[in-house]
């Protein structure tokens, strides 16, 4: 049994298509589950409560922790801790492994224009905060035996089906409006993307190979480093596309009319400046080749 925990987020359901090549038994867990394999076993469940997770997790072999709690930092402060220690208990107990899916939060900002696995913890924002305790309460356990993990890092989202990706609502969504597509501060510089699919096929991956646990791994992503001006121009097929930058100012004064805008700015160092992933570990230890922009935006 291989167990999904936030079974109902874009991750969570492409996850479940790709585990069905890895496991006979696929559990479901969120508040309120729908089958995506006919085999799979649906848990209904709130996993906001840390309660519920010894339930979710018993019987499990691997446990995929893809969680999306809302964008807003005092929500993050007040459930994820509490969950992870849960999740960490839970696997242990029942001799478990654990996948726990990441962000790029919890990185030096100075190390944005090049993350790779070793980049220093140590975040500026308390978003990243959270998530630095998050993977030093997995490292931890798995530095001390208790558990086997993964810690598995995409950097910002994009996809089909895929409605919390920025960059389909800013940029892709505006155009198919025939609007001005819009980035935060600068869109000419580079930004990285991974592809839903991508991401989700790889995290199976890791699951199911013994020695990839007690280890970080970079989601596979295409390695080019473009500015998000440039992928909008891919999208288009139209060179030179203008775009709408917003500044900070903006940015703040939209956030009093729009609750989530008012979580960005502490989250800006990630695009005042170049943000690449780099995932060359993963692509070259699978021998994996992660989809091209070309082919991921055609499919969005």
């Amino acid at each position: 049994m291989q167990t999904i925990l936030g079974a109902n987020g874009t991750i969570g359901k492409l996850l479940a298509k790709e585990l069905l090549a890895c496991t006979n038994g696929v559990r479901l867990v969120s508040r309120n589950p729908k089958k995506v394999n006919a085999g799979d076993e649906l848990m209904p469940m709130d996993l906001s409560d840390p309660r519920n997770i010894d339930k979710a997790v018993e019987g499990s072999e691997v446990v995929y922790l893809v969680v999306g709690f809302e964008y807003k930092v005092t929500v993050w402060q007040r459930l994820w801790p509490p969950l992870v220690a849960a999740v960490i208990l839970a696997c242990a107990k029942h001799k478990a492994k654990l996948v726990f899916f990441d962000n790029v939060y919890a990185y030096d900002p100075n190390s944005v224009a090049h993350m790779r696995e070793d980049a220093p913890l140590n975040p500026s924002s308390k978003k990243g905060q959270v998530r630095k305790q998050l993977v030093d309460l997995i490292m931890n356990a798995v530095g001390t035996g208790i558990i086997e993990a993964i810690i598995a890092r995409a950097a910002d989202f994009y996809g089909p089906d895929n409605d919390k990706s920025m960059f389909v609502e800013m940029v892709v969504k505006n155009i198919r409006k025939g609007k001005k597509p819009m980035w935060l501060i600068d869109a000419n510089k580079k930004h990285s993307f991974t592809y839903t699919p991508d991401a989700a096929k790889a995290t199976a991956m890791l699951g199911n190979t013994p020695a990839a646990y007690n280890q970080v791994w970079h989601l596979p992503t295409d390695n080019r480093q473009l500015s998000v001006r440039q992928l909008a121009e891919i999208y288009t097929s139209k060179p030179g596309l203008a775009i709408n930058s917003l500044p900070l100012w903006l940015i703040r004064v939209v956030g009093l009319f729009i609750p989530v805008m008012m979580e960005l700015p502490e989250m800006i160092y990630q695009y005042d400046r170049d943000y690449f992933f780099d995932s060359s570990k993963f692509d070259t230890y699978f021998n994996f080749t992660p989809t091209s922009y070309e082919e991921g935006l055609a499919a969005l």
